[in-house]
């Protein structure tokens, strides 16, 4: 630990020099007393002030946490000699936030382990570098301290809070396993879809016997087989749109959170493309630890410049398996990503886009040509989304406060009514 004098000492020094120059000055040895005490209180503090070797531990009570959620912080002191005041003070990192006393001073006992409980709340999703530590280590009168930085690097992940959803997005075409949504095709199944005569080879179980005796013929029923279905969540990271603490990437990262999360729960298979300075993706995949993949990967999900990436616009060809649904959350601003987008419309695969409208965050200026330019932009976007349509891709915008499930719901009336109007 490095020694360090207070204030109090330094002033008590100053002192005692002066009264020991002003005897030499005057000649008048009995001013040499004065500085007597204040040398006499240096001099027990600097036989006080010895190395308290002082001894640190840091731990968490768990490492992974939701959004909002506290974990609790502890520090253990341990000292060769009695410390009559240690002060800690734990750094926390942005997004973390302590709801006790930081600093704070205690008092160690000699070969006694003190502990300090820092309750830490986590106010916001990512990875987080908690228990960095400085600590200052006074003796009883308060002249001398020792102080020192421990490095406790504790990485607690906080994944972002789930919403509510009542229904999902349903895929054009289902895969060949068993899952929870209903093929469009028929087949084995539990869910009626029609009926029709009976055929050699059909089991007797599947016979109609009410309508059959109506129309004095066999008839058997057929059902919606279950598949399951691959999704693949597109997350835009080229820009973000932030106002205050909101931004556009956090509502993204909590959408693909809350979407994984709940298709996964359904047996679906669910992968992940982060298209920005880097792409990244993890192949479409099932169970909890998929689901963990999932969002590991997203709380590392920032926005990244990177030259080398600078003329991308496709996304590599078999990072996506046939037949699966991309959802998208996107703000539609950089220009690789909508090509990007419109590329993988052309290639087939059934797209949806979560427009993260940027017209929250964005206002429009006091002079008139600020007026006009805002409005000039939001046509521009207007104009945008009437492409994407006229491609086929549902886009929706999902405005600051709004729940997830709206923009869904509107995904899926327009898909609806496109299918109607396509048959």
């Amino acid at each position: 630990m490095n020694r360090g004098a207070s204030p109090k000492a330094a002033a008590y020094a100053a002192l005692g020099g002066l009264a020991l120059l002003a005897a030499l000055v005057l000649r008048r040895p009995e001013l040499a007393a004065l500085a007597a005490p204040f040398l006499l209180l240096l001099s027990v503090g600097l036989l006080t002030a010895g190395n308290p070797d002082l001894r640190t531990w840091v731990r968490v009570d768990r490492d992974r946490v939701l959004e909002g959620d506290t974990v609790e912080l502890e520090v253990e002191l341990e000292a060769e000699r009695t410390i009559a005041r240690a002060e800690v003070l734990l750094e926390l990192p942005p997004g973390v936030v302590a709801d006790c006393a930081n600093p704070v001073a205690v008092r160690v006992s000699a070969l006694d382990s003190r502990v300090l409980t820092f309750p830490l709340r986590v106010e916001r999703w990512g990875t987080h570098r908690v228990g960095g530590l400085t600590l200052r280590a006074r003796d009883s009168l308060g002249l001398f301290s020792r102080a020192c930085r421990v490095e406790a690097d504790l990485a607690v992940k906080a994944y972002p809070r789930p919403e509510a959803l009542r229904n999902l997005l349903r895929p054009a075409e289902t895969q060949l396993y068993s899952g929870d949504e209903l093929s469009r095709r028929k087949g084995e199944g539990t869910e009626f879809a029609d009926l029709r005569p009976f055929v050699f080879g059909d089991r007797m179980r599947r016979i109609n016997w009410r309508a059959s005796a109506r129309r004095g013929e066999l008839w058997v029923n057929e059902q919606h087989p279950e598949r399951n279905m691959d999704v693949v969540l597109f997350l835009d990271s080229f820009a973000d749109v932030r106002r205050g603490s909101a931004s556009s990437l956090d509502f993204a990262v909590r959408a693909a959170a809350t979407l994984a999360g709940r298709y996964i729960r359904r047996r679906d298979r669910v992968g992940l493309v982060s298209f920005g300075g880097y792409v990244r993706w993890l192949a479409p995949g099932s169970g909890m630890a998929q689901a963990y993949r999932i969002v590991d990967a997203l709380l590392d999900t920032e926005i990244t410049l990177s030259y080398a990436w600078k003329a991308i616009d496709v996304v590599p060809a078999r990072t996506l398996p046939p037949q699966a649904l991309v959802i998208a959350l996107s703000p539609l601003l950089d220009e690789r990503s909508v090509r990007a987008l419109l590329h993988l419309r052309a290639r087939g695969f059934d797209l949806a886009v979560v427009e993260l409208s940027p017209l929250a965050f964005v206002e429009p200026g006091p002079e008139e040509t600020d007026r006009l330019a805002y409005r000039l932009w939001s046509l521009q976007r207007k104009a945008l989304r009437a492409q994407f349509m006229a491609a086929g891709i549902m886009v929706v915008p999902w405005q600051e406060g709004q729940p997830l499930a709206a923009p869904l719901e509107e995904v899926t009336r327009l898909r609806q009514s496109a299918r109607i109007a396509h048959a």
